[in-house]
């Protein structure tokens, strides 16, 4: 009977893990040093990213900050027609950085990173590092302008080469925004010595 009994509890404990997971936010989002705290595998993915991409922790965070708010399978919101019929999503968008399907395909096939899912942070943050690096390869733009990093991660490649971002802004307003976190988020790593 006890046999029995703790075979039923492995046995849905063994389900329980394989359950959900956790893509809510962490708890303080406009500290740097708490959000490591909290969620440690965060920052080991934006260290490695970092290092592969070299695109600094704190921009990865800004970004991802104003993309999901670090909710990793956040989506757009529905369109609706008549104010009441959904008519699908805004766009593919999903997960942490928020890539598109197309462009996520592109990645997993360029990285070599086949097994790649936008809901998982580790992903997510190789995911910005390749992109921005392809940014400052066609763009020209610095992996820690954080702001130019941005407005090219918003309108894509040709779109930020084009200029579309200028006639957008609320698009620059966002874009400044993520700069001055970014700058924040790094003097926050810096007192808590993780940058």
């Amino acid at each position: 009977m006890i046999n029995r009994r703790l075979g039923v509890l492995a046995l849905v404990l063994a389900i329980a893990s394989c359950g959900g997971q956790n893509f809510s936010a962490p708890s303080d989002l406009e500290n740097a040093c708490a959000i490591v705290d909290e969620r440690p595998q965060y920052y080991n993915a934006m260290r490695r990213a970092e290092t592969r991409w070299g695109v600094p922790v704190a921009v990865q965070m800004a970004t991802i900050h104003q993309e999901s708010k670090f909710i990793g399978d956040a989506r757009t919101p529905f369109r609706y027609v008549l104010g009441v019929i959904p008519m699908g999503r805004q766009s593919s968008a999903y997960g942490y950085a928020q890539a598109l399907d197309a462009t996520w395909d592109e990645y997993r096939d360029q990285a070599d990173n086949r097994n790649a899912r936008r809901d998982r942070i580790a992903d997510a943050t190789d995911f910005m590092g390749w992109y921005m690096n392809k940014s400052r390869e066609r763009n020209g733009i610095a992996l820690n302008d954080a702001r130019n990093q941005y407005l090219a991660y918003h309108e894509g490649h040709t779109g930020f080469a084009r200029g579309s971002h200028r006639e957008k802004p609320w698009l620059m307003n966002v874009s400044s925004r993520v700069a001055d976190r970014a700058v924040l988020y790094q003097a926050q790593l810096i007192s808590c010595r993780r940058a």
